[in-house]
């Protein structure tokens, strides 16, 4: 009897919006290190705050939905209690929180209880923007919610590679972290917003509904550089096509159409020196659609006159909370232009694996372009070829 041989493993490869698309976006061969590598950051503080904010967020709509704690909710005895958890679950996880950023109490050498904290001591940059985030949009948010943490996936066709595919098909997969049903005639803070917008208004005279699906995210960062005509930097054009794909990808699962997406850019909330000084800049070279108008002049001045070692200006509270949100209309064309643009990175992260199991070396299979701020604070700067801040000491000849 003659035995049939057994097939070679067919295996889908599957790409991520945030781990795989968002990382090899900011550089190739650091994304080699980390994600397909395993070689985590040594000092993550931009994950570890992305991590932190999303897990309050959502543990503050369970408790505003089983306790309808009413607003504002007051940080020692409300918010710094799930911070704690998120903050355990986080370390459990290995990641921990940079000093100046937060006041953990979950660890081995502070003797300290909730009861102990001193809020203006222990209230540090993490935590403030967690109070701010949960009590400048919670009660208009928390209500418009339908699910959070929404898993999604699904498949396309592999783009064309110059060598030998791995696969006929990828994997899309990403969190969504809000899906709410959002009614045009609520009297809510982000309806508001919503209609604000021109092209939002348009796409809602085009269904003639009142009840419509909107994907919201949240962004531990700044709102990024954009000029008024809509066109901006890598990651504002990022952060819309991420949308745009969640939007496809949810029509494929659950037959939904959402008409819009939120990104809400927490760190306008509470800007830090950092923040400030780039807010700073984009005002002065025209590279913000929010906050660089005569509506505005006040907080500008402030900013304006501001230099790094003085004292923050106390900015209006519309300044942030109007640069705090972002409203991405969705329609077919869009959806359709932010998934070529995917299939071009998976194309370019196909093409580099398909290299190295070729034979080549990792830094000549892998793509190292990267920002000044991405290669200074990068793990492999001492080996890595196109290192722009490396110093001589560190070259390898």
């Amino acid at each position: 009897m003659r035995l049939s041989s057994k097939s070679k493993p067919y295996m889908i490869p599957e790409y991520s919006l945030t781990g795989d698309l968002l990382s090899y976006l900011t550089c190739g061969l650091q994304y080699r290190y980390q994600n397909k590598g395993t070689l985590p950051p040594s000092m993550p503080v931009q994950l570890w705050f992305g991590e932190f904010i999303h897990g309050v967020m959502e543990e503050a709509y369970m408790k505003w939905e089983n306790d309808k704690t009413p607003f504002p909710w007051d940080w020692k005895k409300d918010i710094r209690p799930i911070e704690d958890i998120i903050d355990l679950r986080l370390q459990i996880r290995g990641l921990y929180p940079p000093a100046n950023h937060f006041f953990t109490i979950n660890h081995p050498e502070i003797e300290m209880e909730i009861e102990d904290l001193n809020e203006y001591d222990h209230k540090k940059l993490a935590s403030a923007r967690a109070e701010k985030a949960i009590n400048v949009w919670g009660s208009d948010l928390f209500p418009l919610m339908d699910s959070a943490e929404v898993l999604i996936k699904g498949l396309r066709d592999m783009p064309y590679t110059k060598n030998d595919k791995r696969s006929k098909y990828y994997g899309i997969n990403g969190v969504i972290d809000v899906l709410s049903l959002v009614n045009i005639n609520e009297d809510n803070k982000i309806v508001k917003y919503l209609k604000q917008n021109d092209e939002f208004n348009k796409l809602v005279s085009e269904y003639g509904e009142d009840e419509y699906e909107i994907i919201i995210d949240y962004k531990g960062m700044k709102r990024p550089p954009c000029d008024v005509s809509g066109s901006g930097n890598e990651n504002w054009d990022y952060h819309e096509r991420q949308i745009l794909t969640y939007s496809w990808l949810r029509q494929k699962q659950e037959g939904k159409k959402p008409i819009a997406g939120i990104i809400f850019y927490l760190n306008e909330l509470v800007p830090s020196i950092e923040d400030l000084k780039l807010i700073k800049e984009d005002l002065y070279y025209h590279l913000t659609d929010v906050g660089d108008s005569e509506e505005y002049r006040d907080d500008i001045e402030l900013i304006e006159n501001w230099s790094e070692d003085a004292e923050m200006p106390k900015l209006s509270e519309k300044f942030k909370i109007d640069r705090s949100i972002r409203i991405i209309p969705i329609n077919e064309n869009k959806i359709n232009e932010a998934l070529e643009k995917f299939d071009d990175v998976v194309e370019k992260i196909e093409t580099s694996i398909i290299k190295e199991i070729n034979g080549s070396k990792i830094q000549d299979a892998w793509n190292a372009e990267a920002e000044e701020r991405t290669c200074s604070a990068c793990d492999f700067r001492t080996f890595c070829k196109n290192n722009k801040n490396k110093n001589e000491e560190f070259k390898i000849p």
